[in-house]
């Protein structure tokens, strides 16, 4: 720094003797003398390293120099010696006592490579060995220590040995369930000697057992084991000849099953299809199969409602639990929720052993609620209040009273309206509440074929607009609220090869 602000001052009486004296001129200079100023703060260290990298040089030895002494030759972290006097070298290669530092630590991997080897510590001695060698030290010592370690291994039964025991193991069918198996066995021979063709023989044929194994598994169905069983030679060789085609046969098996959970599914068989779907997830992540398993809980979810609205409450409890289960967020789940719970106030009111006064006294009060109800606007909402629910308690007390029957009347125009006007607004949801209501108060009507065919097209018109904004989870939830309302749907087919398409 100081030889530098030496220069800027010579350079200053320069431009002085040269007539450079002028206000606008040493404004010039004042300014670029502030912005060197500037860049030499912020920029201190990395020049300094370039320049002059000695004092980084020479911190980097003394904290090598530190790690040996620690006994830290290499770590992951850049911490060890290794890495230290390495880090020094890419500085400045040409240095001696950089070199020297690196040879100590290769020296010091063949010491520590031979006290392992005197403690049995194998498989430390190879790992010190392994250093010595990267670090380039003679190879007549690293040969020596390799035999040495190759002995010991033959000095404890013996390559013979550990091949008769390996050999043994594969034919009593003891491929790979523990260390004294047929494939550990053969990769303790292979780690010592690569090129032993016995062991790479035994080896293949074992790994070759396997394979067939998990073909055999994914053509009886066993995914998971079929799956296990290619992940197991993968790991001991991810080049096998006969691989591919295991897999191919996995994949095969996966698709098949796949295709069986989603004819499960759309035949009402809801637990086969998330036994299915859940099997494809026990492979490993599918998307497609976290859908389905989606779907499933939906239409768990409307299988509740429906049983709700039959007063089969254990069973719609069931159901519900279920749905819950496996699509907790979807507006279905929280819909059957809501259907269980305005079936029971229903069933409540239909106390048989009510006395003729008290049943006449609670029907005019459910049809003063409804009134009510009316009045503000709360034709649906909110559950257990609204003029539907009072309709329901009442109708569930006395069926035939001709009351019931007009205010039944009065609200059915109110749901039509109400499936229209959320229509219009796509709220598909409250739309499907309003469809609902309508078939609750007249099933019979001519008019809600066409209604729910409208409503299915709706959510097939939103789903393929979120789809093409990449939205794959909506879209088949889309398609699946469309087929529960109107299989018969002529969009149909077509949006649910574009989904399929979407979740190759």
């Amino acid at each position: 720094m100081k030889k530098l602000a030496e220069r800027l001052r010579l350079y200053a009486r320069w431009w002085v003797a040269r007539g450079w004296n002028s206000p606008r001129a040493w404004r010039a200079i004042a300014i670029g003398v502030a912005g060197l100023a500037l860049l030499l703060a912020l920029f201190r260290q990395p020049l300094a390293e370039r320049f002059w990298p000695e004092p980084r040089i020479q911190q980097l030895l003394d904290d090598g120099r530190q790690a040996l002494r620690e006994g830290r030759l290499s770590a992951a972290d850049g911490s060890g010696a290794r890495e230290r006097f390495e880090a020094a070298a890419a500085l400045d290669p040409d240095r001696r006592d950089v070199r020297d530092a690196l040879v100590a630590t290769g020296h010091a991997a063949l010491a520590r490579a031979r006290r392992q080897l005197a403690a049995g510590e194998t498989e430390a001695a190879r790992k010190a060995l392994a250093l010595a060698r990267d670090l380039q030290m003679p190879r007549t010592d690293i040969d020596a220590i390799a035999a040495q370690l190759q002995a010991g291994v033959q000095g404890r039964g013996g390559f013979l040995q550990l091949l008769q025991r390996a050999d043994q193991a594969q034919a009593q069918g003891h491929l790979d369930d523990g260390p004294d198996s047929a494939l550990p066995l053969y990769q303790q021979v292979l780690a010592l000697q690569p090129d032993q063709m016995r062991a790479l023989e035994g080896r293949d044929a074992a790994l070759s057992e396997l394979l067939a194994a998990a073909t055999d598994d994914a053509a009886r169905g066993r995914l998971q084991q079929a799956a296990q069983h290619l992940r197991r030679v993968e790991h001991y060789d991810a080049g096998h000849s006969e691989l591919p085609a295991a897999r191919s046969a996995l994949n095969a098996a996966l698709e098949q099953r796949r295709r069986r959970a989603e004819r499960d599914l759309a035949q009402g068989q809801l637990d086969k299809a998330a036994e299915g779907f859940g099997q494809l997830l026990a492979v490993g992540e599918d998307p497609a199969a976290r859908q389905g398993l989606q779907r499933v809980g939906q239409a768990q979810a409307r299988e509740a409602g429906r049983l709700a609205g039959d007063f089969h409450f254990d069973a719609a409890e069931r159901a519900l639990a279920r749905a819950r289960e496996l699509a907790p967020e979807s507006p279905e789940v929280v819909a059957a929720g809501l259907a269980l719970q305005r079936a029971r106030t229903a069933a409540r009111a239909m106390d048989p052993a009510l006395a003729p006064a008290e049943r006449e006294r609670r029907v005019k009060a459910l049809l003063a609620r409804m009134a009510a109800a009316e009045a503000r606007g709360q034709w649906l909402l909110p559950p257990g209040a609204s003029a539907y629910d009072h309709f329901k308690a009442a109708q569930a007390l006395a069926p035939d009273d001709a009351r019931i029957r007009q205010a039944g009347a009065r609200l059915l125009p109110a749901a039509r309206g109400c499936l229209d006007e959320n229509l219009r607004g796509n709220r598909l949801q409250a739309a499907r509440a309003c469809l609902d209501a309508w078939q609750a108060l007249a099933a019979g009507d001519d008019g809600l074929p066409a209604a729910r065919r409208r409503l299915a097209q709706r959510w097939l018109a939103v789903g393929s607009e979120r789809l093409g904004a990449g939205d794959v989870g909506f879209a088949a939830r889309a398609l699946e609220q469309a087929r529960g309302l109107d299989p018969a749907t002529p969009e149909l087919p077509a949006f649910a090869e574009r989904l399929r398409s979407a979740g190759r």
